[in-house]
């Protein structure tokens, strides 16, 4: 925790701060404004010695977005040293609104398009507010940006002289919240939702899913006053949420520069979309990520005939699979990572992918970037450079993990390439993906990086550079829209290299929650495609906890079955045969859904909205939909609750409307909670009003790569006046829609128009809360009728 305050009168003990309390130079400079702040007023010339500033910068980089930032010294390492994120990396979009600065006697004013920000530049009077349509967002006021020092009372000129850079210094903004403002976001977090009343410090640790610690640090917030903040910098940040004042979010970064982007929306999905335009939007999965990984859990003693078996098993269960992942013991304890299989327990490890392969699996291997003393390849790279070395020139090594190992030297091109052939020996072999563990235990202390990057951002930002070598080593064999990783550690910038999933959770119903909360809170930071250990990874699931993670590890963008020292075939779970039945359901009903899904997928895709949706984002006008932290929206379409126990009650809120389960085929009306009983083949899905989706009515369906277009079936909600599209996306030109149809009220009838493709095949729309009369179509039953090939335009009425 960062406080610099004690109550509201006074400093912390041994804190002293410089606030910007005037406005000492004020000036446009083109498109941007430049001003500079005094911490003590200036009331004759003589104020202008002993006089610490802020010298500040406001402009706009792009529609609806300000950026400000403010440095103390300049000229210091802390400033001018890396590494910097990688922002803007499709280019900056091109601008609907113009950028208009201005001067008056009082203030400062940038305009850009509704989005005003001013700066107050009359004597003792200093104010950065932030306005959108006449609205204010938020504002930095009275001792609200300011220059602190920690761990020294020196006041003496002298004692500054000699040291001046004794204690911690910091850069901090505390920005106003308004009444019922709340804030969201800062990446992967499994407490509270909603973040008011909480101090959460921007630092990845491994530290499992049930602590203030975390993998995936994003310093970005969201919140439901209609603005998004992004401070783009790797360093520690520390933010006291309401925690501090009340009234306040307050940011500190150690060092002389802080700097914000403040992202206006006002709806919270163009907050994300704007955002993911800065850090980058994340890149599209292949389709075949979205089906069922299998994995051989972690201290587990397992060689090819285990794999074998629980493949074999999966198969005599008509359990599809579609990925097998091995974990750390595929290679030798105390050589990770050698990127060698362990001979002893796969003598014909090549052969063995290959054998994989023919069923249809895809092969993806545990990797972290750290390379243990007894590795064969440790001595290679120390000799030429590539791991961390100390300031005395050895390489830094650690007994924490794998004994004497180094760290691989991101920042060094040369141990880039190396890194990238020793996977690419991997992909030659038959590997097709990467889970990239770890990249949260980089060290801070007496480290020197070959670029010269500051150690203390490289902590946060060793995550970024770690997954990019290894997601680009994969679309240069598999190309775009092909590559995959299975990655733990994160930050800003990381969504562009996918899938992501959650960490560590302990096998506990709490721990599926938390592990929801996390997954929200980090899709809200652009985090487009998400998976979770399914029953948890610390200790073994009981049947009941097992079966009811099984249904909301299905309806999450991406499944896995992973443990840590207890396998996750069903069988071994539950004796009585059921968890097998369950995993064949839900496996199976979410391969019908990938016309749906994939879809979704692609719109994530382009527009950085995450698949895992807060309910806010889809009803950001209900106000319960912002207190929601155990339902979410999968895509636009399904509101999804898991059940968190093992009885399968479950109360869940539903907004305004009539929906339909799609797995149980009820309708229920919105506006209220509602609670229910699910057995394990069930929980509460259910599609939206107004809303159409395609699924696959097949009941043979082996993989989540098929035709999505034969025995298709359009799901339609009908509401009045609603107009909406469906697609069926096409795998093969990944991106695109195969099919496309748009649904809409014409006010006497419903019209479906082809509006992309062609109906090759025969497929099927259900109207699920309305009775279709005609005489000119094909009925399937009272509800729903079929549309031959070739049609590209029908109209029916609804009764």
């Amino acid at each position: 925790m960062v406080k610099f305050s004690h109550g509201c009168w006074h400093p912390a003990p041994e804190t002293l701060i410089d606030w910007a309390v005037e406005t000492v130079v004020a000036e446009t400079r083109g498109d941007e404004l430049h001003f500079v702040t005094s911490s003590k007023p200036i009331n004759h010339r003589g104020d202008t010695l002993n006089n610490p500033t802020l010298t500040h910068d406001l402009s706009s980089p792009t529609d609806n977005v300000i950026y400000l930032s403010s440095t103390h010294w300049k000229r210091q390492k802390s400033v001018t040293q890396g590494p910097h994120f990688e922002l803007f990396p499709d280019g900056k979009p091109n601008r609907v609104s113009s950028v208009h600065t201005s001067k008056t006697a009082e203030n400062l004013v940038l305009e850009e398009g509704t989005v005003t920000a001013t700066v107050d530049t009359r004597p003792k009077s200093f104010d950065i507010s932030f306005q959108a349509g006449g609205k204010l967002l938020t504002r930095l006021g009275w001792r609200s940006v300011g220059y602190a020092k920690q761990g020294t009372t020196a006041l003496h000129p002298r004692a500054n002289y000699i040291d001046p850079n004794k204690g911690q210094r910091w850069v901090t903004y505390q920005l106003q919240l308004g009444v019922g403002d709340k804030v969201y976001g800062l990446g992967e977090r499994f407490g509270p939702f909603a973040k008011n009343g909480q101090s959460i410090e921007i630092w990845n640790e491994d530290g499992g899913t049930g602590s203030e610690l975390t993998y995936k640090n994003i310093p970005f917030v969201i919140t439901s006053a209609g603005y998004g903040v992004f401070i783009p910098t790797s360093n520690f940040i520390s933010f006291e949420i309401q925690s501090e004042r009340t009234t306040r979010i307050n940011i500190a970064v150690p060092g002389e520069l802080l700097a914000m982007y403040l992202i206006y929306g006002p709806e919270p999905k163009s907050i994300i979309e704007r955002y993911t335009t800065i850090t980058g939007k994340p890149a599209l999965p292949p389709a075949w990520t979205f089906g069922l990984w299998l994995s051989t859990s972690f201290t587990t003693e397992y060689n090819e005939g285990t794999v074998t078996s629980f493949l074999d098993g999966m198969a005599e269960r008509d359990i599809p699979v579609s990925v097998f992942h091995f974990d750390c013991f595929w290679m030798p304890g105390f050589k990770w990572c050698d990127y060698e299989f362990d001979k002893d327990y796969f003598p014909d490890a090549k052969g063995q992918l290959e054998r994989i392969k023919k069923r249809g699996i895809l092969v993806c291997v545990w990797i972290n970037p750290y390379i243990a003393q007894e590795s064969s390849i440790f001595d290679e790279a120390a000799d030429n450079g590539y791991l961390l070395k100390r300031t005395d020139g050895s390489v830094w090594q650690y007994d924490f993990w794998q004994a004497g190992m180094g760290f691989v030297d991101f920042t060094n091109p040369d141990a880039c390439r190396w890194y990238q052939a020793k996977l690419q020996s991997l992909i030659n072999m038959g590997v097709d993906s990467f889970k990239t563990d770890f990249g949260e235990r980089i060290p801070t202390g007496d480290i020197v990086y070959f670029d010269g990057s500051s150690p203390e951002k490289m902590h946060n930002y060793y995550a970024f550079l770690y997954n990019k070598v290894t997601f680009e080593i994969l679309e240069k064999n598999f190309g775009p829209h092909n590559a995959a990783l299975f990655a733990r550690s994160a930050t800003a910038g990381c969504q562009r290299f996918p899938v992501h999933w959650g960490g560590d959770p302990y096998s506990t119903f709490e721990a599926m929650a938390e592990t929801l909360r996390g997954g929200l809170s980090l899709a809200l930071c652009g985090f487009g495609y998400w998976a979770h250990d399914i029953g948890g990874f610390e200790g073994k699931p009981d049947p009941a906890l097992f079966k009811r993670w099984i249904a909301f590890g299905l309806f999450s963008s991406h499944s896995r079955l992973h443990g840590s020292g207890s396998f996750r075939v069903p069988w071994l779970i539950d004796d009585t045969g059921e968890a097998d039945r369950v995993l064949e359901h839900f496996v199976n009903f979410k391969h019908s859904l990938m016309p749906y899904l994939y879809s979704s997928a692609i719109e994530t895709h382009k527009s950085g909205v995450p698949m895992l949706r807060a309910c806010f984002l889809e009803y950001p006008d209900d106000p319960i939909a912002w207190h929601l932290d155990t339902q979410y929206f999968l895509g636009n379409s399904l509101l999804v609750a898991p059940v968190f126990n093992a009885h399968g009650r479950v109360q869940y809120y539903i907004p305004e409307g009539d929906w339909y389960g799609i797995l149980d085929g009820k309708m229920r009306s919105g506006g209220r909670y509602v609670t229910e009983e699910h057995g394990f083949f069930s929980l509460p899905v259910l599609l939206r009003p107004g809303s159409a989706i395609f699924r696959c009515t097949s009941e043979d369906l082996g993989s989540v790569v098929y035709d999505w277009t034969k025995e298709a079936e359009l799901l339609v909600n009908f509401t009045k006046s609603m107009d909406t599209i469906a697609q069926i996306a096409d795998y093969e030109a990944p991106g695109t829609s195969r099919l496309a149809v748009r649904i809409y009220d014409t006010g006497e009838d419903i019209t479906l128009t082809l509006t992309q493709g062609e109906i090759a095949t025969p497929i099927n729309v259900r109207v699920v809360n309305r009775r279709i009369r005609s005489s000119d179509l094909e009925m399937v039953d009272e509800n729903a009728f079929r549309v031959k090939e070739g049609v590209s335009s029908i109209s029916l009425t609804l009764e």
